[in-house]
């Protein structure tokens, strides 16, 4: 397992919490999803063997939101 911390810019509400920790705890191989709105982080635990980073900041992207 791999662990991330990834900075997200946008992310207001619950809704956004939401939205982000559903979409990216739905792909294959990521183990759990954390957002963190005082922070504007978002904590990824995932199988790089089963999904890779580019695609979780892709699937944040896909929401609306900003990966730096």
């Amino acid at each position: 397992m791999e662990k991330v911390t990834l900075n997200v810019q946008g992310m207001s509400c619950d809704h956004c919490v939401r939205a982000v920790e559903g979409s990216v705890g739905e792909l294959s191989g990521v183990n759990s999803v954390k957002v963190n709105l005082k922070s504007k982080t978002v904590d990824v635990e995932f199988n790089n063997q089963e999904v890779s980073l580019d695609k979780i900041k892709e699937t944040i992207d896909d929401q609306g939101y900003d990966v730096e």
